[in-house]
Formats: structure tokens, sequence, C-alpha cells
């Protein structure tokens, strides 16, 4: 083995010709030592290289090339300097320390075990980098597939808890991992998916939780390069690398995009009582927002810490970890979680034209890649609808609580359910950009799965371990007349007929619909509205659900299929929204035609809206009333032809969808809509009878 001084150029572990390269800042470090490990859980290096502050050294930048070694080197750093807090330097020699840019994270089985999760000396139970050469795959052909984003279906998921489950038919030594995710495909393409948000991939510390519970969720990230290395069935150390890659190969051949959920807010470290696993040892000052006396963080995540992500440094750290996943993993894009962080400087304060967001946007290797941004962040800066740039999408989350109060049937929700109905031009109209710049959803990770939302009023999060105190305690749900689990068979049918009200306006709102993980079978997390710490089957997809309520689950399918065909509400060609509003022909009833209620007493409204290439007409008719109201219908299609039912709620499955081609004619001036369900009629133009399924 020989050490040169090697180059600061590229940061992180560079597998060269002449060996690999190593190089990491530090800007107030007085001494950096690189230690070489044989194993994982080795508690001795093999090798402890010193980095000569003259020779190997570049600025902020220490550095070194080391021949002999390659792909599979286990290795850290010690980092010395001054302990400092009230300045912001928190230096412990102690600590072994990530590497912030490694592509691999080793974790052994005693890791983190520890008292205050910093090994200060327990090399056998820390957390060590890997050296990846990222080129060492065959991906066979594969590449992003960059679908337009007027054709994608997003479902979010979680990883282990879609296979975990004893029910899903995958042998346990897979269940749970990316390739037990693998033998599950074929049911997402069936249901009609085309794009996956999985939430977060990255190593995470899995004990950033109450005492006795897990982190399941994942957004405590260690690693922004390195996938989750438990979520691997296989034990090698750079089996997650491979594994993960043979996901996305498998998606990409399905036709499914892959969207990752990033977390560039804040890291597991935590506040300043928390473990020091990388940043915090490194350049604590540089890589965190810190409070005005400097031994505190800034906590605009909610989590401890704030990432200071507008620092140069942390700028080109979350920069090259979106390259690395598009260009070596091939994701397809991601969403960010509590974006509006990235908009803050470095006091905090929120930035016009904040340097990251610039830097992401014009970045010509994730040109074509599908950014979606979580427009909040924990401390209230809240920008739906004016999140900065040209290029991203935004969950809305005013689409989720409009709709939620609408068929609540709270007051004076009509107007904004409308709205929602129509892609949110009162939010993005004014931005002439896409309709699918808004991202549609009801339910996601954070909150009520759908068959919560309609079966409790309250949160009931005892398992968590903290007091119920987590959580959020307005939801905008409606347990339908009952608390929680029940046999009373109203109840039970009217929580059915409002889950498909939820869906069908979600799935044919303009912009980008996205279904939560389970809410097409039912799942239920009990009333938990906060499950972050339960690995259990609280959490995991209960595959038993699928039998149990084939209805719904059918009920979803036909709606998804309608909608992908290409001659929906959906647009056909790049347009604004506004542009696609005026092509819809739009008509707003009520009760009477022409005559819409907006009042602050209105539970309903009627809208008949013409696709795109007057090809078909549907038309939409909400009823959040707790009684039943006749509709007057307009004309067809000025033919003569009459309306057909598509859907209608308030009846039984399988009547509470069709088949375009069997089903049934409406011939009555008016349609009776039952107490708080929706319907929607279709008619063919130009005299067209249909003849099978939805027209293509």
């Amino acid at each position: 083995m020989n050490v040169s001084p090697g180059s600061s150029a590229h940061l992180g572990a560079v597998v060269t010709a002449a060996g690999v390269n190593f190089s990491v800042y530090s800007k107030h470090a007085t001494r950096v030592e690189l230690l070489l490990f044989d194993r994982e859980d080795s508690a001795d290096p093999c090798h402890v290289v010193e980095l000569d502050p003259v020779r190997q050294r570049t600025y902020h930048y220490w550095h070194c090339q080391i021949t002999g070694i390659g792909p599979g080197q286990i290795y850290g750093y010690r980092v010395h300097g001054p302990w400092l807090p009230g300045r912001g330097l928190r230096f412990d020699g102690r600590n072994l320390l990530l590497d912030p840019f490694a592509l691999a994270v080793a974790t052994p089985a005693v890791n983190a075990r520890y008292e205050g999760r910093s090994n200060r000396g327990d090399l056998a139970a820390a957390m060590k980098s890997v050296v990846v050469d990222p080129t060492l795959y065959d991906w066979e052909g594969d590449s992003p597939l960059r679908r337009p984003r007027r054709e994608t279906v997003l479902y979010e998921l979680h990883v282990r808890g879609f296979t975990r489950h004893p029910s899903s038919g995958v042998a346990p030594e897979r269940a749970g991992t990316y390739a037990g995710l693998i033998e599950k495909i074929p049911y997402l393409q069936d249901l009609g998916i085309t794009a996956v948000e999985l939430l977060p991939v990255f190593q995470f510390d899995p004990l950033d939780a109450p005492p006795g519970r897990t982190n399941y969720w994942g957004y405590s990230p260690i690693s922004l390069f390195s996938p989750h290395r438990p979520y691997s069935s296989r034990t090698d150390l750079l089996g997650p690398l491979d594994e993960f890659r043979d996901l996305v190969k498998a998606l990409h051949c399905a036709g499914i995009e892959v969207i990752l959920d990033v977390v560039f807010n804040h890291t597991a470290e935590g506040d300043h009582r928390g473990p020091t696993f990388c940043f915090r040892g490194l350049a604590n000052e540089a890589y965190y927002l810190l409070e005005g006396d400097r031994s505190r963080y800034a906590n605009f995540s909610g989590t401890g810490n704030t990432l200071n992500s507008n620092h140069p440094i942390v700028r080109r750290l979350i920069c090259h970890s979106l390259r690395y996943w598009v260009e070596h993993m091939h994701v397809d894009g991601f969403r960010f979680d509590l974006a509006s962080v990235l908009a803050r400087d470095h006091e905090g304060r929120p930035m016009p034209l904040p340097p990251v967001l610039g830097d992401i946007e014009t970045d010509p290797h994730l040109a074509g890649t599908k950014l979606i941004a979580e427009p909040w962040d924990a401390a209230g800066l809240y920008q739906v609808g004016s999140f900065i740039g040209d290029s991203w999408q935004e969950w809305n989350g005013r689409f989720r609580d409009d709709v939620r109060r609408f068929l609540k049937g709270d007051e004076g929700k009509v107007p904004l359910a409308a709205l929602r109905l129509l892609g949110s031009p009162d939010i993005y109209g004014q931005l002439e950009r896409e309709a699918e710049q808004s991202v549609n959803f009801v339910t996601c990770h954070d909150g009520f799965t759908l068959a919560d939302l309609v079966a409790y009023n309250g949160k009931h999060n005892k398992a968590n371990g903290e007091d119920d105190r987590d959580g959020a305690d307005h939801n905008d749900s409606w347990n339908c007349g009952m608390e929680g689990p029940c046999r009373d068979s109203q109840v039970l049918a009217l929580r059915q007929r409002q889950i498909r009200n939820f869906l069908t306006l979600l799935l044919l709102a303009i912009g980008t619909p996205m279904l939560a993980m389970g809410d097409e079978v039912c799942r239920s997390q009990q009333g938990n509205n906060n499950p972050y710490c339960q690995d259990n089957t609280i959490s995991w997809f209960d595959w038993t659900l699928l039998e149990r309520h084939r209805d719904i689950h059918r009920f979803v399918k036909e709606l998804i299929t309608h909608r992908t065909r290409r001659d929906m509400v959906i647009d056909q060609k790049r347009m604004n929204l506004n542009d696609l509003l005026l092509e819809r022909q739009i008509e707003w009833h009520g009760v009477g035609l022409h005559e819409p209620d907006w009042s602050v007493f209105s539970r309903s409204f009627a809208v008949r809206v013409t696709s795109y290439d007057n090809r078909f007409r549907l038309h939409i008719i909400a009823n959040s009333y707790w009684e039943a109201l006749d509709f007057s219908l307009p004309p067809g299609d000025g033919r003569g032809n009459h309306w057909r039912r598509w859907i209608d709620t308030a009846l039984p499955a399988p009547h509470d969808i069709s088949d375009w081609g069997s089903a049934p004619g409406v011939t009555t001036p008016h349609y009776r809509v039952q107490a708080r369900s929706v319907v929607v009629l279709f008619v063919l133009l130009g005299g067209d009878e249909p003849a099978g399924r939805s027209p293509s």
C-alpha cells in the first residue's frame, strides 16, 4: 500500500486506475486521520493514515491517494479540532466519522447500541464507510423512463412495509426488502400505477425513536448516498446497491418510474444532545443552521436540527447526491421532504432566489428528472403555489384539506372543492404552468389512512409512547357516526361510500394524483396518524385485505384505467392549466341547470366538461349533503343521445362503477343523487355507441 497526496477535486472515495482517492471537507480541523479496516466490526483499524496538513490539505479539503485498495474497502475518519460549542465547533477526535460522500455504509450488528450513539473509541460498534465503484453494474440498456408527467399516477409506498406482513407471500428472507418489492411489481402493474414514490431509502438511524421502538419511516438520514442496508436481502457490503438497482431495473421493465422521497432538510444527528455520526464532527458550523449563541441548532425541520442547505459545501453535497441517484441508480425523480427549508438562508430567513434550488433546477444532469416539493416546513413557511422554480411540482396540501372538508359536509367548501377538481387554478393559474404541477392527494404516510379518515374523529397514538402528544390534532376526518371499528351496517356502508367519494374526486381531478399504500384495499392503522415508530402490523400492508375489500380495489383499478387511457380529462398536449380549462368547455350547475350554488350553506355542485378532442363529455355531480338531491341534467350531446351512468358511489358493487361498454343509460331529465355520494355520467359525442371498455 502506497500513500500519496492525491487530489481534492472529487469529494468522497473515488476509485481510480491508481487505487482510491479520498477527499473530505473540514475547514476548522487541526488534524485528520483516515482509518482503514478489514471488517465492518473490526475493533482496530488495519491502517491509520494521518493526513499531512501541508501536502495533503488544499484550502479546506483534506485528501490522499492510496494504491493497493479498491471497491469494498472499509474506512472512516477521526477529525481533531477545538471543542467550542459557543462558536459552533464540536470536534471530538474519539469519534469515528462517516464520509458525507460515501456511497455505502457498513452497519455492524452492534451499531448504535452504545450510550449516546456516538462511538467514542468503540470502533467495533461504529458505522463505517465503504469504497464503491458505481460503474460496476450491468444495467442491460436500462435508463430513466422520462414518462410525460400527464401520464403519472403516483403510489406512495414503504419498501419494508409493502412486503413485510406474513400475508405478502414473499419468502421470509426477502420480505421487507428491495427483492421482496420486485415480486409485487405485477400487483402495481395490474392496479395501473405508473410511478412509485418510495419513502426514504437513504441509510437512516433506526434508533431515532422513543425507547423500545424503531424509526420506521426513515426520515432520519445518516447518508445521502447509501441505500438503507436493512432493506436488502443480501449480506455482503455492496449487496444493497445492486439489489436496489435490480429493483429499479425491474420497475422500469414494467413501465413504472421510481421517485425517491429525499430528506435534505435535517440529519439523524438531532439537536445538541444528539449523536455524532458524520457532519457534526467534520464541519458543524457549515453543515447546520445554528442559533445566535452557536451552541444550539435552528429547528425548522421539527427534528432538532436543520441543514444549512445554501452553504456551498451543502449545496455541493445535495446536488452530488441527486446526480448520483439519477446517473448511477437510474431513479426518475425526487420528492423533497419539507422542501421549504431549502429556501432559507444561513440565518433561517426565506430567500427569493435560493441558490440550492437554482442549482437543482439548472443542473443538466437532472434535466427531465421529476422534481416534487413538499412546499412547507415545520416552522410555518407554507409555499403551496409559490415554491421557487419553473420545473417543480408541488404536493398540494390545499387539495387534501379542501376535499376532506367538503366531503365531511363542512360549510362554505363547495367553491374550494370545485377549484381543486379543476387543478387549483386559483393557486396555479397565474403561473401559466401545466396542469400537472399540482400533485393531488387525500392521504399520505403522514396522517390517517383513507380507511381511518372515515372511521376516526381523533388520533389514537398511544402505541407511540408519547401519551398521544404526537401527530396532528386537526385531521378534517369524520367517523361516520361511530369511533373506530364497528359492526353497524349503516355506518360501514357510509364509510365505504365516503372512501369511493374521495377516490373519485382524486382520480378525476386535473393534476397528478397520488395514492397512499393500501388505500385501495382499506388499510387501517387503528387510528394512529403518526406511526413513524411502528414497524409492525399497524404500518405493514396486510395482503388479506385484497380479498376482503376487492370491491374497493376494483373501483380504484377502474378509475385508473379510464384515467390513463389517454382520452380522459387529462391533457394530451403540453399546455398550461388556463388553456386546458378553456378547451374543456366547462359548465357549472347546481340542482338546477346553470344555477350553481356557491353559498356558504351549499354542499353540492355539478359540472359538465368536454374532452380535449370533443370525443366525449362527462357530467360530475358531488353531493356532500346528508339528504338525497334531484339534479336536472343538461343535454348530452345536443343530438338526442342520452347520458350513461359510469359512477354512482351510493350503489353497491359492482354497480358503483361500470365499464363504458355496458354502462346503463339515463333517459330521465334528472338524476337523484343520494346523500353523501358522487355520480359521474358520460356521453360519447358524434352519436357513437360504446362497444367495449372506454374509447381509445
